[in-house]
This record gives C-alpha cells, sequence and structure tokens, in this order.
C-alpha cells in the first residue's frame, strides 16, 4: 500500500492500443512492472520499449486494446480486472515458491 493508492507488483510484456490524453491513438510495447489501483485513477507502471521516456504509467482506463505477448491473449474488456488477476496469481507464485526455498533451507539446516 502507498498512502490510498494498492500498488501491484507485475511483470510481463505487453503490447497496448492506447489513446493518449489528446486522443491520439498508439500502439505501445511495455515491459510491465506495477500496477498502481487507486481512489478513481489506475496506472499500469512499466518500460515503454520504443520510447526514450523509459519508465512510465498508462492510464488503464486509456488502454483500448491489451495482448499478452507470453501467451497471445488479447483482452479488449475489463482490462483492469485482468490486469489485477494477473498481479494476484503472480504474487500467489512468488509467495509458493518462497515457501518451497523456504523449506529447502530447513531441511537442509
Amino acid at each position: 500500500m502507498e498512502g490510498n493508492w494498492h500498488v501491484y507488483p507485475l511483470d510481463g510484456a505487453l503490447e497496448l492500443d492506447y489513446v493518449d490524453q489528446a486522443g491520439h491513438p498508439s500502439r505501445r510495447w511495455v515491459l510491465a512492472r506495477e500496477l498502481k489501483v487507486g481512489p478513481g485513477k489506475m496506472l499500469l507502471g512499466g518500460i515503454d520499449i520504443l520510447s526514450e521516456d523509459g519508465y512510465r504509467g498508462f492510464r488503464v482506463d486509456r488502454i483500448q486494446r491489451l495482448e499478452d505477448a507470453e501467451t497471445g491473449l488479447v483482452v479488449e474488456h475489463n482490462i483492469l480486472d485482468w490486469l489485477v488477476k494477473r498481479a494476484e496469481r503472480q504474487a500467489k507464485a512468488r509467495r509458493k515458491f518462497l515457501a518451497k526455498q523456504l523449506v529447502r533451507g530447513q531441511a537442509g539446516a
């Protein structure tokens, strides 16, 4: 938690159809790092690989379409829900991995 924001770590390569503040559409390729959910605003944070700006935030409500580069899955509706579920699955997998490492460490002691 960061103030009133909930920050979900998120990993993945995503292709976004995005509309900027001025209404200009663009296609972005992003290495996702986090999803921030706060009062009235949701941001996907990551590295825009074709931009010299590097790390930036994308307003989720401006993402028209998302494609998961790993699976090829295309998401055109309920994008925020999909991102939150993916982040939660990744968090669960990290916890499971760390628990296994802890058990292995205790077994070897």
